[in-house]
């Protein structure tokens, strides 16, 4: 079994070569293929990729915001990420209070009709700016709800009680190492109905042996191309931080797939980062580590080392 980068980029040439065409939720058309694993030694380096550049700051961003039980997008909005835009921007303009251009299907025609494009980015842009100006309207239209952010630190009990399932999970490390049971999930069937878009990242379990943490992640729907390298660089994040938290050091993490697809209009975008050589992983600084995980800022973390090849950009399928 290959570890690393190029077990990624081996990966993603199966799927190129060998996925089934399926149609998806977005009718954008993926190449997909069924349960596959990758996995990563945190020792030998921090799994950012190098053969194109993934901005660091957004995953660092997006896992605190996570890890805060935060699900309005204005925090976000505050570090400049963009990430989850889509979604709440989705909700208002589908709101009567919305008074702008017709932005039905935005998705599909911001990518076909030049005008359409114009008109849907001048409307982004006000609709984040009334998100960071205005905290009744990021209230109404910026919470996304039941995403990872309340499942992880909120779960919502039949008792009408919340179980702080990342509180817990650490506690359980630090008293009870050998526990099989280092489990959080996102996948809460009750919620899936009301979520802005159900979990992708559905469970992930922490396993300590010899000093060491390291995680699993079972994600149940894998966009390997855009989607992939954010997800593999986070749960690292979240495992060097839990590590950190617990008094250990970072052992693997092992990233285990259902859906695992390309989208197609991905597939010019894949061949280019296919055609690269792979270059050293960066290594992570975590200043102020005697920090409480929860009190973590985004400057708190830093890459030594991180020489990627150029960036590579593909359409969003929302």
């Amino acid at each position: 079994m290959q570890y690393g980068e190029q077990a990624y980029l081996d990966l993603c040439h199966h799927v190129l070569q060998n996925g089934i065409k399926k149609s998806d939720r977005t009718n954008t058309g993926t190449l997909s293929s069924f349960g596959h694993q990758i996995r990563f030694d945190l020792s030998k380096g921090f799994p950012l990729l190098t053969t194109k550049r993934v901005p660091f700051r957004l995953i660092i961003s997006e896992l605190l915001w996570f890890i805060k039980g935060d699900t309005n997008i204005r925090y976000l909005l505050e570090h400049n990420n963009n990430i989850w835009n889509e979604w709440a921007f989705k909700n208002w303009i589908e709101s009567k209070d919305y008074k702008g251009p017709d932005m039905t299907d935005f998705g599909n025609r911001s990518q076909q009709d030049e005008k359409f494009k114009q008109q849907y980015e001048e409307q982004m842009e006000i609709f984040k700016q009334r998100i960071l100006d205005d905290l009744d309207f990021a209230k109404s239209y910026g919470d996304l709800g039941f995403v990872y952010g309340k499942q992880w630190r909120k779960w919502q009990t039949s008792q009408q009680g919340t179980i702080d399932q990342l509180k817990n999970v650490i506690q359980s490390i630090k008293t009870n190492p050998n526990s099989r049971r280092h489990i959080v999930s996102a996948w809460n069937p009750e919620d899936i109905p009301h979520m802005a878009l159900p979990p992708c990242h559905t469970l992930f379990q922490f396993y300590v042996v010899d000093g060491k943490l390291s995680c699993q992640l079972y994600q149940r729907s894998a966009d390997l191309f855009l989607g992939v390298p954010f997800n593999i660089a986070s749960y690292a994040l979240l495992t060097h931080i839990v590590a950190n938290e617990c008094g250990l050091e970072v052992g693997e993490f092992v990233h285990t797939f259902g859906d695992t697809h390309l989208y197609i209009n991905h597939l010019d975008q894949i061949k280019i980062q296919l055609a690269r050589e792979p270059r050293e992983l960066p290594q992570l600084q975590i200043s102020n580590t005697e920090k409480d995980i929860f009190e973590f800022d985004v400057d708190d973390f830093k890459l030594e080392g991180y020489h990627p090849h150029p960036a590579i950009k593909a359409p969003v399928a929302v």
